[in-house]
């Protein structure tokens, strides 16, 4: 057993690990070779409602990534050949032109995660061409990525770059080191810069969007879409910024980004419920404590400080980032938030989008994603190996 405990826990992630491959076992048993994709599983329910293999669709690269990281840690032959089909099935969102940023999500989630474990060199040149794609909403003036282009003309938002664009750039950065144009890296950090510069209240608590002005660069204001409120802390894009701020400080390793991540997280773990490691959808949503909590921001989080206690320049934050992901593993692999009977997924109780009251309390599959992500980062960590370190080159 491999166990990480402190004065209130043990927690195991080899059995969360067999747990997780059990539970994609039931899905992949529920929706087989299926042409289209699992997205979520309201709260009333209990099978994967199916989504179509579509630009549109932001997460569609979450169930191969899903699955990828259940192969990494099983080596199952069936998994595998089930991480490949639904891998594959994205291969057209690959020849399009990009209809927002989403790609990194649609494409790095899956085709890096393949190429990562596989080596196929066919992955590696859709992840350098989805890269390219992403650079051409690239907007100089700016210095950002265009998020939604389709909310220019009806929101009157010029440039409007929101927190989840952050995630997208590891892509970028990837691509540069990998066989690509060099100038990726650059617009990768001048994003992160431009967007720590607008996109931040002075407390570290950010906007949903940002939005800037095509001609001059301005900015011109900071607001949410899947928030309460322009002005309270929206937990799932507090997570976001946690985990795109610690990707950027890996990559060209300026402390200031460094520095930055450790704000933004320390915002959010002092913004937690007393005794709780599972934020409410919004930290100041107005009916706390009954409002609903979100999956789906714990699991990002605490995949993000796994790798961000391993980057800490500074011991007493490391081991403090380092147990507070245990943490919220552990709560989310409690009764409470795993799934287990209830239905096929991993986790219960995220939320998509309040404000259109979509997928609340639901489970939803980047939840599982982030999940997985963070049970295998946690699994290197304790073997004393780098989290983003390959299981192929482990003896098992």
């Amino acid at each position: 057993m491999i166990s990480c405990a402190d004065k209130n826990a043990s927690f195991d992630v080899d059995k969360n690990l067999k747990y997780s491959h059990e539970q994609i076992k039931k899905t992949i048993s529920e929706i087989d070779s299926s042409q289209m994709l699992p997205r979520n599983i309201l709260s009333d329910q209990k099978h994967w409602n199916m989504v179509p293999v579509e630009i549109s669709e932001w997460t569609a690269g979450f169930w191969p990534g899903i699955l990828w990281y259940d192969y990494e840690n099983t080596k199952d032959a069936h998994v595998l050949d089930y991480a490949t089909h639904y891998t594959d099935l994205l291969h057209p969102l690959t020849k399009l032109p990009a209809y927002d940023h989403d790609l990194g999500f649609q494409i790095f989630c899956s085709y890096g995660n393949a190429y990562r474990l596989t080596g196929n060199e066919q992955y590696k040149q859709i992840i350098l061409n989805a890269a390219d794609t992403l650079a051409t909403l690239f907007n100089d003036k700016v210095g950002t990525i265009l998020s939604w282009p389709r909310e220019v003309e009806p929101r009157n938002w010029p440039h409007n770059t929101i927190m989840d664009n952050m995630m997208n750039l590891e892509m970028l950065y990837w691509a540069a080191k990998k066989g690509g144009n060099k100038s990726l890296a650059d617009i990768a950090t001048k994003h992160a810069e431009t967007t720590m510069n607008h996109h931040f209240r002075e407390d570290g608590g950010n906007y949903h969007v940002a939005v800037y002005d095509t001609i001059t660069g301005d900015f011109i204001k900071g607001v949410t879409h899947q928030g309460y409120a322009d002005s309270t802390l929206w937990a799932r894009g507090q997570a976001w910024a946690i985990y795109g701020y610690t990707v950027v400080y890996r990559e060209p390793g300026d402390k200031k980004f460094l520095r930055f991540a450790e704000k933004v997280a320390d915002l959010y773990l002092s913004r937690l419920p007393e005794k709780e490691y599972v934020p409410f959808w919004d930290f100041d949503a107005p009916n706390i404590p009954n409002e609903p909590h979100d999956a789906s921001a714990a699991a990002i989080v605490a995949s993000a400080l796994l790798e961000l206690s391993q980057l800490e320049d500074n011991t007493q934050k490391a081991e403090e980032y380092k147990l507070a992901s245990i943490n919220m593993l552990t709560e989310l692999s409690s009764d409470k938030y795993q799934s287990r009977d209830k239905n096929p997924a991993l986790l219960l109780h995220s939320v998509g989008h309040w404000p259109n009251k979509s997928e609340v309390d639901a489970s939803i599959n980047y939840a599982d994603y982030y999940y997985i992500e963070a049970l295998t980062r946690c699994k290197k960590l304790l073997q004393g190996l780098k989290v983003t370190e390959n299981y192929k080159d482990i003896e098992n």
